[in-house]
């Protein structure tokens, strides 16, 4: 009854269409959502529109159609200086709220106002992508070709069937967008498509004068600046995440590659949004560089002596002067820190083999240094820490329980490893990291297309706030879609495939296999080769080979086995591709630039044209494409995937899928029933069963899995939402201080803080009445900030004056280094000292809350909500993070000489780094569902070599090199 009254409500909307978009060729098909259906009555009237402007925009000239970019630029120029204001505004809002829904209904405000710009050019800028692309490359997009690049431009996924030219589609909003100037990315799920698509659409933009770039894996900094900077770009979702990393990991504004996200059109949205959500991009630095270093701090916090200050010894003590005289370090019980006095400092540069701890270039010595000895005061066996395994056990100082696979942050655990001589684990320390969830959602408007989205419109809605639409196909699909086969072993079922493969052959109607691993389709291929049956293997291996070879795998007599993803972008077409023979046969006789190349193709496609038009001809009368299938996978999706293969622009076509009892999806579903009925029925071997019922049955079983991994996707993310506002905070800091915003009023800030925390430990209320020492409160102060002042200021004092007199002797101070160094070197000093220090504290953050995600999942025996326990641990990390980043910062600005610019080298640097996409893994262990995504092709650039240079060494008395004619010592070398 639901389908008769489904259907006569889509009678009545292709009636609706018809009245009113009279010579549209949009047909509604009766399995359309209503809810599609719906927007394609709205959308089929611009359509109505675009085509009446057809005929003008066919009689303008090249010069005239070009100046119409002219046109709709000033118009939307004039329109982006009334909307920019409401804009600005509502990014504010965005970034002051924290509310995850609330932040939506904004983004969407955002887009929606945005879209409100293109409305009255928006049927004559689509006119005139369609007349520039039948000029420049001899396609004239479709009706429903035109609603789907609204449906884009609108961000909204855009479901169109296999073969419906979806790579044309994303012209239309691409050309849209672009003419604001702000960049418009075009994501493809491998190089060889991002390639392929812009050498394919370029021709369009760039006849209208928009200028079109692609990223490759293999390009350096500067070519992918350029290609960054042109209107459209081409790129994979793994080189444009990996580039957004790397951006963060720089330390010149000029060094970045990418401008602010505005627009992105994801090709294969499905592939990209959803099966690669759970593999995160990650670029780590082998950890092996710097364990080494932890042996050596160790060495040389043996060789340091220290001085515990507690309160007993200090009151004791009567020559407060001479308390640190012969003390290499301090280490206060109070506050568990460590701080090198003058002395100790000079001696640890002489352990570590260089001039001094105080420039930029040695920070990370002095920060090694700091924690061995910490980890050698502070931390001691069967206390702190117990050893279990050859590793560093964290005992929890509240209850005294053991606490396996959690770790110290910032570095302390490999020290307190170093000091017991245990072995520093040699694994890849993750040095930046983000999921494509959290990359995709950056961007002001987002759209994907791809032939299958509506089974995981839920998904899309609640992860990245996208609707899916629906686009009709352009001409009737004729695809037969037979019933599975289901047999009780796997063996008897790939027989039967093998069987039905070989009576397609014989009568030449081309097959194509889907398999759901290599290792499968491996298999087969040996079964086919015994039988005699020749066939094509495609593996994901090769992109441009496997976009060939599933281009002809609708020949006569084709047959070809490949997995169930392999060769998206690539369409079949029925006879075979006559450009694809062509290109593959004039390689291996002509170079591509012999001037005889040209020619020499022109004559092979020619020929191949006619062969491949006869082919057609026979194919189409045996049935077309035959997609067979040989085992379900866990997503409906990927098997619609499979089976558009088949059908494209009204060819004939069927699709059929085998299945056993032994398959993981029908162990899932729960075989043993049908196991059972099969033996009460006495079916015998090779007998199959094939029931539109079963087959439905096998369709519910996928959608409980679609609804788990959807579940574990969304749980991860819960996860990934925490690093992603941590992410968020540190890269917009690094952002600011690279665009050279003043950190001078943010350093005095933080030595309020420090000073009123500094205050809070050592002037303590005493209701008593109990004296507190004034020279702890001065040594605390110097080692700090190098505080010159005297006992004095802060003796027989209330204390807010305290607080007023010292951090105006501070403030003073500061001023007066400023004033001997420079305002520029100072401002420089500053930003480099907090690039540094920012980027080796989240380093080792990134790592503290890698190995806090490995263990949270035990919190759950104890009755505790894990991500609640994650994000409460994050915040206390993160917290501390920061308070760490501040106090280090001020604390070596104050300690710090000037270096030359030219000398700086980021903590990255000199880490030789690797790109990864490994599986992402629930917090708990591993999950079932999903699948092991081929990873990013490592890009490890070589190890940066120390810097040398023959040059003598300047003497401290010598004339400065820089010119300013004042001694070394008084200029550069201060």
């Amino acid at each position: 009854m639901l389908g008769l009254v489904k259907n006569s409500i889509l009678k009545g909307k292709q009636n609706a269409i018809r009245k009113r978009s009279a010579g549209v060729n949009i047909v509604l098909h009766p399995d359309m959502p209503l809810s599609s259906a719906n927007k394609m009555v709205a959308l089929s009237r611009i359509v109505v529109q675009v085509n009446a402007l057809e005929q003008k925009m066919q009689s303008l000239t090249d010069k005239e159609l070009r100046a119409k970019t002219d046109e709709f630029k000033e118009y939307l120029g004039t329109q982006l200086r009334e909307v920019e204001p409401q804009v600005e505004e509502l990014k504010e809002l965005f970034n002051s709220i924290t509310i995850p829904e609330e932040k939506d209904k904004i983004k969407e405000k955002i887009k929606l106002l945005r879209n409100r710009m293109f409305v009255d050019v928006l049927p004559e800028s689509f006119a005139v992508v369609r007349e520039a692309s039948r000029r420049t490359i001899g396609l004239r997009h479709f009706d429903v070709q035109i609603a789907g690049g609204m449906v884009l431009h609108e961000g909204r996924i855009a479901e169109m069937a296999t073969g419906e030219g979806k790579t044309l589609v994303a012209t239309l909003p691409a050309y849209l967008n672009g003419l604001l100037g702000r960049g418009v990315h075009i994501v493809t799920v491998n190089d060889y498509l991002a390639r392929r698509d812009r050498e394919w659409m370029g021709p369009v933009f760039e006849f209208l004068g928009l200028s079109v770039g692609t990223i490759q894996h293999d390009m350096s900094d500067s070519e992918r600046q350029k290609a960054y900077a042109c209107d459209i770009t081409y790129g994979t979702n793994n080189e444009f995440g990996f580039d957004y990393l790397r951006d963060n990991m720089k330390y010149g504004l000029g060094e970045l590659v990418q401008r602010p996200f505005y627009f992105a059109v994801v090709d294969e949205v499905d592939s990209i949004l959803v099966d690669e959500a759970r593999t995160p991009l990650i670029i780590s630095g082998a950890a092996e560089e710097s364990t080494e270093k932890y042996y050596t701090a160790r060495k040389v916090s043996d060789q340091l002596k220290g001085k515990r200050v507690t309160e007993d010894n200090v009151k004791d003590k009567v020559d407060k002067e001479e308390l640190y005289k012969g003390f290499d370090y301090v280490a206060d019980e109070k506050a568990q820190t460590v701080a090198l006095t003058d002395e100790g400092e000079s001696k640890a540069a002489r352990l570590w083999g260089i001039d001094n701890l105080h420039s930029i270039e040695t920070i990370e010595y002095r920060h090694h240094t700091h924690q061995a000895l910490r980890a050698k005061e502070f931390f001691k066996r069967d206390v702190e820490y117990v050893i279990k395994d050859g590793q560093v056990i964290i005992v929890d100082e509240f209850t005294g329980r053991l606490m396996p696979g959690r770790r110290w942050s910032d570095g302390l655990h490999q020290a307190v490893e170093a000091n017991e001589g245990l072995k520093i684990e040699h694994e890849n320390q993750t040095l930046a990291t983000i999921t494509f969830q959290n990359y995709f959602r950056m961007y002001e408007k987002l759209s994907g297309m791809t032939g299958t989205a509506y089974t995981e419109a839920g998904e899309f809605k609640a992860i990245y706030g996208l609707d899916v639409v629906v686009v009709p196909t352009n001409q009737p699909l004729i695809r037969t879609n037979y019933a599975d086969c289901i047999y009780k072993t796997e063996k008897e079922k790939f027989e039967a495939v093998v069987e039905e493969i070989l009576g397609l052959y014989n009568t030449g109607k081309p097959v194509l296999v889907g398999t759901i691993s290599i290792d499968r389709s491996e298999k087969l291929s040996e079964m086919l080769k015994r039988r005699g049956i020749q066939h094509q293997v495609l593996n994901a291996k090769y992109h441009e080979m496997e976009a060939h070879i599933v281009a002809q795998a609708g020949r006569f007599k084709g047959v070809t086995i490949a997995t169930n993803m392999a060769g998206r972008g690539t369409d079949i077409l029925l006879g075979g591709n006559p450009e694809f023979i062509a290109k593959n046969i004039i390689r291996q006789k002509v170079a591509a630039d012999d001037p005889a190349y040209t020619e020499e193709y022109a004559k092979l496609l020619a020929k191949y044209k006619e062969e491949c038009a006869r082919e057609h001809d026979k194919v189409v009368s045996l049935g077309g494409l035959h997609v067979l299938g040989t085992e379900r996978h866990e997503a409906r999706r990927i098997d619609n995937q499979l089976r558009g293969r088949s059908g494209r622009q009204g060819d004939p076509g069927s699709s059929r899928f085998y299945v056993s009892l032994e398959d993981d999806l029908m162990r899932l579903f729960g075989s043993d029933r049908l196991v059972g009925i099969m033996d009460r029925l006495g079916f015998e071997e090779g007998q199959v069963i094939e029931h539109p019922w079963v087959t439905r049955s096998i369709e519910i079983a996928q959608r409980r899995l679609e609804q788990h991994n959807f579940e574990v996707r969304k749980q991860l993310l819960e996860y990934d939402n925490v690093m992603n506002k941590q992410r968020e905070i540190i890269y917009s800091q690094r952002k600011e201080i690279l665009e050279g915003v003043s950190l001078k009023e943010n350093i005095l800030e933080i030595i309020d803080k420090m000073l009123e925390r500094v205050l809070a430990l050592h002037l303590s209320e005493h209701p008593e009445g109990k004296e507190v020492d004034p020279e702890e409160l001065i040594t605390a102060l110097r080692l700090k900030f190098g505080f010159s002042g005297d006992v004095a200021m802060v003796q027989d004092a209330h204390r807010d004056r305290i607080k007023q007199d010292v951090y105006k002797a501070i403030a003073t101070a500061y001023d007066e280094k400023e004033q001997a160094v420079g305002q520029d070197m100072m401002r420089h000093m500053e930003r480099m000292v907090f690039l540094q220090i920012i980027d080796s504290k989240w380093k080792d953050h990134l790592y503290a809350m890698d190995k806090l995600k490995e263990g949270i999942g035990l919190r759950a025996y104890g009755q505790r909500d894990p991500l609640i326990e994650y994000k409460r641990e994050a915040f206390e990390y993160f917290s501390q993070m920061i308070s760490g980043i501040e106090e280090e910062a001020v604390e070596m600005i104050f300690k710090l000489q000037p270096a030359r610019q030219e000398r700086f080298r980021g903590v990255f640097s000199s880490v030789s780094q690797e790109l990864l996409h490994p599986e992402a893994r629930m917090p708990e262990g591993p999950q079932e569902g999903g699948r092991m995504s081929e990873a990013a092709a490592p890009s490890a650039p070589a190890k940066v070599q120390p810097v040398r240079t023959s040059q003598a060494k300047v003497g401290r008395n010598d004339l400065c090199p820089c010119g300013s004619g004042k001694k070394y010592k008084k200029c550069c070398g201060l």
